[in-house]
């Protein structure tokens, strides 16, 4: 292979987060280069810093976008929207969004990304597994109890696993160009069934304890914590996303993974052990 004739790299951005780092994780594995984005990356890319942008995109063929904080927060669209338009020019004209299923404020930077120029696909995800041993989640089930305000409310949970093996088939598959695909888990499962499949898991009880809006937010501030966790539950809450999607069957021709053989491999690991 000549130098012409060899693949771009795939720019990755939020290398090191739950997503990113198994989209780069699986690129390398199938011999195709990689660059990684974030702050610590040589070189480093930084969303509140243009500057960055150049040289992270430089000889770049495509590129995974994941956004922080959030695709709906006030000022998202027009950040992703101008860092698309600049994509295109530098040649990196594939370009994969990671979304979120439900959230109407997501849409507007959807379409800044669609309207960029770039040959683009949108991968709306339910809420990840690993919400409940690589992130927020993780304490209240080291501590036994999920006390959140999401009442009974479903969410199609789905293993960010899923979400990384279908984004490298539409980075790597122009078959996929314009498409939007909804990607959830195989079962809809309320906190009171995830308890239950944790409990199931590591052998111990943990529990789920429904609470109002007002405390839950009363409780984080109490904590020191966020309190984007409670709008961001508000896309489970309200029921809008209640309902099987099958983004992953399309994409990848089989079903995605279920929650409880997640469970079950990472109470394996020990991190839910207390």
């Amino acid at each position: 292979m000549t130098a012409e004739e060899a693949p771009k790299p795939t720019l990755v951005l939020g290398g090191t987060g739950k997503t990113g780092r198994r989209v780069a994780e699986l690129l390398t594995a199938r011999g195709l280069p990689v660059r990684i984005g974030s702050r610590s990356a040589t070189p480093p890319f930084s969303w509140e810093d243009p500057s960055t942008w150049d040289a992270a995109l430089d000889g770049v063929g495509a590129a995974y976008i994941t956004y922080y904080p959030d695709l709906g927060m006030p000022g998202a669209a027009e950040v992703v929207g101008e860092f698309a338009r600049h994509a295109v020019r530098k040649g990196a004209r594939r370009l994969v969004l990671l979304s979120s299923r439900g959230d109407e404020g997501a849409r507007v930077t959807e379409r800044a990304l669609q309207s960029s120029g770039a040959d683009w696909t949108i991968l709306r995800a339910s809420w990840f597994f690993q919400n409940f041993d690589e992130a927020f989640f993780l304490d209240p089930v080291l501590s036994g109890e999920l006390l959140l305000p999401t009442g009974n409310a479903p969410e199609p949970f789905i293993d960010t696993a899923d979400i990384a093996e279908v984004a490298v088939a539409t980075l790597t598959d122009t078959r996929h160009t314009g498409r939007i695909y909804e990607l959830g888990g195989p079962r809809l499962l309320t906190f009171h069934d995830v308890a239950a499949e944790l409990s199931k898991a590591t052998g111990r009880e943990i529990r789920y304890t429904p609470v109002t809006d007002e405390a839950f937010r009363a409780h984080l501030a109490e904590h020191g914590l966020p309190t984007e966790v409670a709008d961001l539950l508000a896309l489970i809450t309200d029921g809008r996303n209640a309902r099987l999607v099958d983004g992953v069957q399309q994409v990848l021709g089989r079903a995605p993974r279920d929650f409880a053989d997640y469970a079950r491999e990472v109470a394996a690991t020990g991190v839910w052990t207390v």
